[in-house]
């Protein structure tokens, strides 16, 4: 089994949605709770920017720049993140927020909800098409978390934390939509929450287990194919980056533990499991 290392100190509270930004060779994850976007150099060095109440995911943006979903919305943001415009919010309720998400192949900015009192179908999932209004795509979702795309962009894989598992969407990429749910994986509670997820080259599934110190690698059947320690634990998701998008960088999340209990809790890791990763899809917008 492949134990993963420290990249940088623990500099968040609640790290998610790493994604690898090839236009400057650093890695662009949230601490969400914050409100903050972190870049992490390949040295472990930290920059931090606020955008806002709430930092759910981002993605890099093809005209520049960044799209980014923040508390209960979209907003685009510049290169280093200095300059925030939100989009008009997509609900009133302040106890719902955004999650996590991710771009397909063809541009468009996904995102999923959820409600901080964790009750039951109160969250969707929106898309951000180029040119075109956010739509809801998928409701009843409880708490809305990996997002990914196979190699030929034809399957999605997402999660759902609440059920227990990832499931597989045909993808229709001329239209974005989603049909054809079925359950791709069952995770056994004793071994933690799905949460974060990432696609390889290979179309190999990569899976953050929160409260369970792992990161799983499935394949495209279902078949458990992999596994990286996490040395803490709550790792939250993980994306590839790096010389030839070798590297798997892993965040984690150090929320309600006790002070001291897991010193590096929160910190960004990483390992080389052998495998390369996709390169992160611009938004088009």
């Amino acid at each position: 089994m492949t134990t993963a290392v420290p990249l940088t100190e623990a500099c968040c509270e609640h790290g998610e949605g790493p994604v690898w930004d090839g236009r400057s060779g650093r890695l662009a994850l949230v601490d969400m709770l914050r409100g903050d976007v972190l870049f992490a150099g390949q040295d472990g060095t930290v920059i931090r920017r606020h955008v806002g109440s709430v930092a759910a995911a981002l993605r890099p943006r093809a005209s520049g720049g960044w799209v980014l979903a923040i508390e209960r919305g979209f907003a685009f943001g510049d290169a280093d993140l200095t300059q925030i415009e939100p989009l008009p919010p997509l609900w009133a309720d302040t106890s719902v927020r955004m999650n996590d998400g991710g771009c397909d192949a063809t541009g468009r900015f996904f995102c999923g909800s959820l409600a901080s009192d964790g009750r039951p179908g109160a969250g969707q999932v929106y898309r951000l098409a180029p040119g075109r209004e956010p739509e809801a795509v998928l409701d009843q979702v409880t708490v809305s978390n990996g997002l990914g795309w196979s190699p030929d962009g034809r399957t999605a894989y997402y999660v759902d934390s609440a059920t227990q598992r990832i499931d597989a969407f045909d993808y229709d990429q001329a239209r974005g939509e989603l049909t054809h749910r079925r359950p791709l994986a069952e995770i056994a509670p004793a071994d933690g929450v799905p949460d974060g997820l990432t696609v390889d080259a290979e179309g190999g599934i990569w899976l953050a287990l929160h409260a369970g110190g792992a990161v799983r690698r499935y394949l495209p059947d279902g078949e458990l194919a992999g596994e990286v320690e996490v040395p803490v634990s709550s790792p939250t998701a993980c994306t590839f980056g790096g010389p030839g998008l070798r590297t798997l960088y892993i965040t984690t999340s150090s929320l309600g533990l006790p002070p001291g209990r897991e010193p590096a809790a929160g910190s960004v890791f990483v390992c080389e499991p052998g495998v390369a990763g996709l390169p992160a899809h611009p938004y088009r917008g």
